[in-house]
């Protein structure tokens, strides 16, 4: 592939000089897809960049990246498929249920009750038709308007423990998106639910209809969105079958990668979802390896913050605020800005930072590279997916541990500190000679039983010896002071300028605002206790990375940790408290 070839017929699409029907701010009341068809003959705000069909050797590369992604195992056997099939069976009857159940106690007919109706949509990676063996199923329980939340969270949650071959069940109500996990044969599933005003839900609703939201809260609207904007991606791609097995590539990669993950500032699942139908708009004729070749080229060569759209954001009939950069400043702040194509339009990536998007556009370029040699047969799509290097790529990390006596706490306690990651990231990069702050993508757990105070500090500070790391549940027992310490551990690599040439002695980088200020924006969640909860932000050196980010073959040999000789000392070391951060948080390079 010549990237010159493509490059020229991009020059008019990633730039502002766009067709005045093309303004992601013309907005369009009625989205009639079938006039807007007829009159420009094209899906997208703007023309396809080439509708020529694949040549042979595009067509070549499609059936080996067909047969890689079989290797990679990312798809489902025929038995999982009916087994999710099944399963979704089975709740969609479940919901009928619940809903004929509550509405009987809530005084109606039997006749009423039985029509009241209830129906589920999935969405997610299921309903875009890219799951793989052992992804969850995200699925939208529709109630009519006289079930409420609480009957979810109380009637339904109690009548999925009865169901047979049900083995987790774990409601979190008071979640931004209130949510109920579960397992039901195997097969993970994630609950939401919307309550619409009707008096009954329909077996042929569908949840194109705008008005739908009207009177509903903000809960119920954005439970609906998922399901209305996976709706909508399908409706606007030329071809659903090259569609799927594009964006099935992409999110292999991105997660080998480790830049698929919306709350560390990089791309969501939605995000991606939509970056591959937007290229499958350009070349609405392609196969699946050429979307793939192109897609790493367009995305690298994207002028952001230009928007990247599937269609003309629209009006509704909603008092909400709909993507608008010229309205709204926190909205022109976006700095690579994915909209949702479903009203209300929303940008799928508020929460990217300079530093991810510098790390992005690297691996788009990267997989530009790659691609070029796999068309020309110097490469192979395995070498796409080679895994990140994030743990071999920086000299110095940060280290952010929060840690907690009990599990189902931690839970909790982790997921509030990862939330806020990005917002260290933010900080830190204003300071002085530091390039980048790169998030990764997951924390790591673990759990460490230990039989003194002294090693339960150890443990909330990161120092987790040999001894306590082959320590059982059962070795602690009986034991008086025994604790099992549960913590998770985050990482943000730390890219610093070279040093000057010339310069002399050791540089110190002052990290002690971003780090001090992280910690008090997480002690400011409204459930956290001191006595219980536990916080520290350390520096590490490459060479100091415990082993459990590493694969074996990664693995170094090290010296043994040398425990300190009090917890002063301890402080000393690491820069850090686990109660309050130090003054002053500087590390020579």
């Amino acid at each position: 592939m010549e990237h010159g070839l493509i490059l020229s017929a991009l020059t008019v699409h990633l730039h502002w000089g766009l067709p005045p029907f093309s303004s992601p701010f013309h907005f369009n009341k009625n989205d009639d897809r079938e006039k807007h068809s007829i009159l420009y003959s094209y899906l997208g705000v703007t023309q396809p960049i080439s509708t020529a069909e694949s040549n042979e050797r595009e067509k070549e590369v499609t059936a080996t990246l067909m047969e890689e992604l079989r290797r990679q195992g990312t798809f489902e056997s025929v038995e999982e498929a009916r087994t999710r099939e099944m399963v979704l069976g089975r709740v969609a009857a479940l919901v009928k249920k619940f809903v004929y159940q509550v509405s009987l106690k809530h005084g109606l007919s039997e006749t009423a009750a039985s029509a009241a109706g209830g129906k589920i949509f999935t969405f997610g990676s299921y309903r875009l038709g890219v799951h793989g063996p052992g992804s969850d199923i995200d699925t939208l329980c529709v109630v009519p308007k006289h079930v409420s939340r609480e009957d979810f969270f109380e009637a339904f949650e109690d009548m999925l423990r009865s169901m047979e071959g049900v083995t987790e069940v774990s409601g979190v109500p008071e979640a931004f998106v209130p949510i109920i996990k579960t397992k039901i044969c195997g097969i993970p599933l994630d609950f939401l639910m919307a309550r619409l005003a009707l008096s009954s839900i329909p077996d042929d609703l569908s949840l194109k209809d705008n008005n739908l939201l009207r009177n509903l809260d903000e809960r119920c609207v954005r439970s609906l969105n998922g399901s209305r904007v996976n709706d909508e991606i399908l409706r606007l791609v030329p071809n659903v079958q090259v569609y799927r097995d594009s964006l099935r590539c992409i999110k292999l990669w991105a997660q080998r990668r480790a830049i698929y993950s919306n709350v560390n500032g990089f791309f969501g699942g939605v995000a991606w979802a939509i970056l591959v139908a937007r290229v499958c708009q350009l070349y609405p004729n392609a196969t699946a390896g050429a979307i793939v070749s192109r897609f790493f080229i367009i995305m690298y060569q994207w002028s952001w913050p230009q928007p990247v759209l599937l269609k003309q954001i629209e009006e509704g009939p909603l008092p909400v605020r709909v993507w608008n950069p010229k309205l709204y400043p926190a909205d022109k702040a976006h700095k690579m800005p994915i909209i949702t194509p479903a009203y209300p339009s929303m940008c799928a990536t508020h929460n990217v930072t300079s530093s991810t998007q510098m790390i992005l556009t690297d691996e788009f370029k990267k997989g530009a590279d790659i691609v070029d040699k796999i068309i020309v047969g110097t490469a192979t799509w395995a070498d796409l997916f080679a895994k990140h290097d994030f743990f071999r790529k920086y000299r110095y990390y940060l280290q952010i541990i929060a840690s907690t006596d009990d599990s189902d706490l931690q839970i909790k306690w982790a997921g509030t500190v990862e939330s806020r990651i990005r917002q260290l990231v933010m900080k830190l990069e204003f300071v002085e000679s530091l390039i980048l702050a790169h998030p990764f993508i997951k924390g790591f757990d673990q759990s460490s039983h230990c039989i003194s105070e002294e090693e339960v500090r150890q443990v909330a500070q990161g120092l987790i010896s040999e001894a306590v790391a082959k320590r059982t549940k059962a070795d602690i027992e009986g034991i008086e002071e025994g604790k099992t310490v549960y913590s998770t551990s985050f990482y943000i690599g730390l890219l610093i300028e070279p040093r000057p040439s010339g310069s002399t002695g050791p540089r110190k980088l002052d990290i002690s605002y971003p780090t001090t200020e992280f910690q008090k924006l997480v002690k400011a969640w409204e459930k956290y206790d001191e006595t219980t909860m536990g916080i520290v932000v350390r520096h590490i050196k490459s060479s100091t990375l415990p082993d459990y980010v590493l694969d074996e073959s990664e693995r170094q040999p090290k010296q043994s940790l040398k425990r300190p000789r009090n917890s002063r000392a301890l402080g000393k070391i690491n820069n850090t408290s686990p109660d309050v951060p130090n003054k002053k948080r500087r590390f020579v390079s």
